[in-house]
């Protein structure tokens, strides 16, 4: 549970690492390699018939982890996977940019700025649900099929919710992804 933890003892030594002892190619190519990685996942669910649908999922990682980078670079990788996804799978260039996508720029953004981890849950989760009201109510994209079509105070709630639960999952997951790589002292 990291509802209450101080998160930064975990991202800082992550960030400070790369910022200060990796320079600009290395962050550069990381950030275009983490861009494809996400491109590639994301495409398989259009891809790949069934188990394409639960890689998917997993494009936001590679973002985060280019955020926690720079948010620059975070940019640059969230921008440079909706341009592949274009050439490489046109069909999920509506759902990235609005659903997974911005998710993963609303946790590295929460971890960067926040210390305790509801901050980051509820901050990453507002991302999620903006891009998923944007897609129901504006566009008029059923994203979530035909449920929750109609603009009502008890489907934001439950979007909202769910935003939150689906956050906090993606925020544990990277946090145990990122345990193993920083020792005590810091470093990688």
């Amino acid at each position: 549970m990291i509802w209450n933890k101080d998160l930064k003892e975990l991202i800082i030594p992550v960030i400070t690492v790369v910022s200060t002892r990796k320079g600009f190619p290395f962050k550069l190519v990381a950030a275009a390699l983490m861009g494809l990685i996400a491109a590639i996942l994301q495409a398989a669910g259009g891809v790949i018939p069934g188990i394409g649908m639960v890689i998917s999922p997993f494009s936001t990682a590679p973002i985060i982890i280019s955020m926690l980078i720079s948010p620059l670079f975070g940019f640059l990788s969230y921008l440079l996977t909706i341009f592949l996804l274009l050439l490489i799978q046109p069909s999920e260039l509506i759902i990235f940019p609005f659903t997974t996508g911005s998710m993963a720029i609303g946790i590295g953004l929460g971890l960067i700025l926040f210390n305790k981890g509801w901050k980051v849950i509820t901050f990453s989760s507002l991302f999620l649900s903006l891009g998923i009201f944007l897609l129901l109510y504006i566009f008029q994209f059923p994203v979530l099929g035909p449920f929750l079509i109609e603009f009502k105070v008890w489907n934001i709630i439950l979007i909202y919710s769910l935003s939150l639960l689906y956050c906090w999952f993606w925020i544990e997951l990277i946090l145990r992804l990122l345990r193993p790589w920083v020792r005590p002292w810091g470093r990688f």
